[in-house]
């Protein structure tokens, strides 16, 4: 009796520190790293198309990959506007496993919007927003996801998007929005591009992170909704990934679900200082971006 408990005891310190050196590996998602990249994305200035601080953010992104992706293609062109301006603008590919038949498509965008239009203060609302959680979050998740795959590679090929231009013009009517998504629709970088399935991450650093299931993603890629949801729920994260539905978003994921691709939106819109100068590093939480790197990981495992 005495040797049956003992060797309970022991196999149940086994487990223990099996599941305590899996969850302190150090191939895990950095949600401090990422915070970091978020901070050094701001430490440029508002993003916004045509300034320097565009130019020396998209030169950032460039060099960071390069140093953790496989292949990096930049997509460059000038987009011009409704109201004649001429904006340069450069989707970033980064590509890992480049040679795998099966893959993955993450994008996000890098851009951040030229007006706050949503300020308590009018007198704010000419102002850029900083972009802090809205673009450089889901920016600084795909960095730090790079530090982890230059470790240990996905299980599949998995592509990065940083699209630019999401911000730029008028949501409701839409003009001059979704610009690079739209670019990289109608012009893909690699011919026949058909990911298994693709995922637009945006705003996932918000500290009371919760994410609906958006309605565009319901309606055009359900099984793919699925899959997310319940890889959340497979790690712990069902509080944060949430069983509900909000409605439609105009997001990145809408030309390339036109295209037939299956991509789908997870955003948390329920974020106060979206469209404000507010949208500040304060704001961004390690501990979201986890969260969320978490299931971007894991599901290309």
């Amino acid at each position: 009796m005495k040797v049956s408990i003992l060797l309970v005891a022991m196999l149940a310190l086994v487990a223990c520190e099996t599941q305590n050196a899996k969850e302190s590996a150090p191939g895990a998602f950095d949600g401090e790293a990422a915070r970091g990249y978020v901070k050094t994305q701001l430490d440029f200035g508002a993003r916004v198309p045509g300034t320097e601080a565009h130019r020396a953010a998209g030169d950032w992104i460039v060099t960071m990959m390069r140093e953790r992706a496989d292949t990096v293609i930049e997509q460059r062109w000038t987009h011009v506007t409704t109201q004649g301006d001429s904006l340069p603008l450069r989707n970033i590919f980064a590509r890992f496993r480049p040679e795998a038949t099966e893959r993955v498509l993450y994008l996000t965008h890098w851009d951040s919007r030229p007006r706050s239009e949503s300020a308590r203060d009018e007198a704010q609302r000419a102002l850029p927003v900083p972009g802090a959680n809205d673009g450089a979050s889901g920016t600084a998740m795909f960095v730090a996801l790079g530090d982890l795959w230059k470790k240990a590679p996905p299980g599949v090929g998995v592509d990065l998007l940083f699209v630019d231009g999401e911000d730029w013009g008028t949501f409701n009517p839409d003009v001059d929005v979704l610009i690079g998504a739209t670019y990289f629709a109608d012009h893909p970088i690699v011919a026949d591009y058909t990911p298994i399935f693709g995922v637009l991450w945006d705003m996932i650093g918000d500290k009371d992170l919760r994410i609906p299931q958006e309605e565009h993603s319901m309606r055009g890629a359900p099984e793919v909704v699925q899959r997310v949801w319940q890889k959340a729920a497979d790690l712990g994260y069902g509080q944060y990934f949430v069983q509900q539905s909000q409605g439609p978003v105009t997001d990145d994921h809408l030309p390339l679900l036109k295209k037939g691709l299956r991509v789908i939106n997870v955003i948390d819109l329920s974020y106060p200082y979206h469209h404000t100068p507010e949208d500040t590093f304060d704001k961004v939480s390690a501990k979201s971006l986890k969260i969320v790197g978490d299931v971007a990981d894991a599901l290309v495992r």
